[in-house]
């Protein structure tokens, strides 16, 4: 169906989108590519929410020699008028003869219907070409559209023998200075990093991104992500580090919440998110609900024991970066998850490794968790 060219200019396409893994929340990673004659005469990528989508920029790099030519784009050209004119639109307009895109949008707005707005223009459309590699760029902002949560990501360190904490819960620090760089990087391409009220108490962590727009090699601007706190009782300080600096901060709590403690957070800049409980404890699946309505795509994890294995118990969890560092912390220390439930070999959570590799003196475990296996 696909000729080797296809899967050439296609790969050369989702390139093009990777360009805009750290800028687009809460927009999809686009890129697209324009070939005539077999030379590409238009190339471009979605950037920024609100800005010209990955169609227009190649549209208008290819000026006239639009006209006959074909389209690669990782995603189905919209149909709709959102804060830009619909892709299809202009695709019909500039007299492209052909549009192979790597998947339909998910999006219920589009799914579907730009493909379609094509095909009765008379343009051959097809879908599908490299589309495991579409989805893999977008896999939060699918997981939003398709099931109504974002995609969770839980980073976690340890040493050798699967400790994250001595007792007392110092941590700081497991891995090496190379190890905590590249988590500054899955930071940048999160829409939220999220943690607990334990850590903030016991780390008073920053949860920023702290790399220039030349270590991201992106124009302007870097993009902080949403800082969220799952806080029941609002222990959270108004003196915690993370409130002096720039970027949102949500916390997740209880609705029979401290109206004192409650004020003196929103006083800080904060924003409130009052939630039923159930059963002594705040529905971790409600929240990630909500985060999806707020149009959350990607979240990255940065929690303890506790918050780490109740996301896991309740199957949110979709990926797992694991630093191991090449130590011994002993027997007295804190492990990875706090999972009280699974008491027999059966119990167990199955998962699946991607890839192991090295990061300075560390290794970056990355990992999914095989929930359909378990029992």
């Amino acid at each position: 169906m696909f000729t080797p060219n296809d899967y050439n200019y296609m790969s050369q396409a989702l390139g093009l989108a990777k360009q805009g893994i750290y800028t687009t929340h809460p927009n999809p990673r686009v890129g697209c590519v324009i070939v005539k004659d077999g030379i590409i005469v238009g190339e471009g990528f979605h950037a920024r929410a609100g800005e010209p989508h990955a169609e227009v920029h190649a549209l208008r790099m290819a000026g006239e020699k639009a006209k006959g030519a074909t389209a690669y784009v990782t995603l189905e050209p919209c149909s709709h008028t959102g804060r830009t004119p619909p892709c299809a639109t202009a695709l019909i307009k500039a007299g492209v003869k052909r549009v192979i895109a790597a998947m339909q949008d998910p999006n219920p707005l589009v799914a579907g219907s730009g493909l379609a707005m094509l095909k009765a223009a008379g343009i051959e459309t097809t879908n599908g070409l490299l589309e495991i590699e579409a989805r893999k760029l977008n896999a939060g902002f699918i997981k939003r559209m398709e099931h109504g949560l974002p995609w969770v990501r839980v980073k976690l360190a340890m040493s050798l023998d699967g400790r994250t904490a001595m007792q007392s819960g110092e941590s700081m620090w497991i891995t090496g200075d190379a190890a905590r760089r590249d988590v500054q990087f899955l930071r940048a391409k999160a829409s939220a990093i999220l943690t607990g009220s334990g850590t903030v108490l016991m780390d008073n962590p920053s949860l920023n991104v702290r790399l220039s727009s030349t270590d991201l090699a992106i124009q302007g601007d870097i993009r902080q992500a949403i800082r969220i706190i799952i806080d029941s009782q609002l222990k959270t300080p108004s003196t915690a580090k993370l409130f002096d600096l720039s970027g949102d901060i949500w916390i997740f709590t209880s609705e029979q919440h401290d109206k004192e403690k409650a004020q003196a957070l929103i006083s800080k800049g904060a924003k409130l998110f009052p939630m039923a409980m159930q059963q002594k404890h705040l529905s971790l699946t409600a929240i990630m609900q909500e985060l999806a309505k707020q149009q959350i795509n990607e979240i990255h994890v940065e929690a303890g024991a506790t918050l780490c294995g109740a996301l896991l118990q309740e199957n949110l969890v979709d990926e797992m970066i694991i630093y191991m560092a090449p130590h011994i912390m002993g027997c007295n220390t804190r492990g990875l998850f706090s999972l009280p439930h699974l008491q027999q070999m059966k119990d167990r959570i199955d998962i699946r490794i991607d890839d192991i590799r090295a990061i300075g003196n560390d290794w970056r475990i990355t990992a999914k968790p095989n929930y359909n296996l378990n029992p």
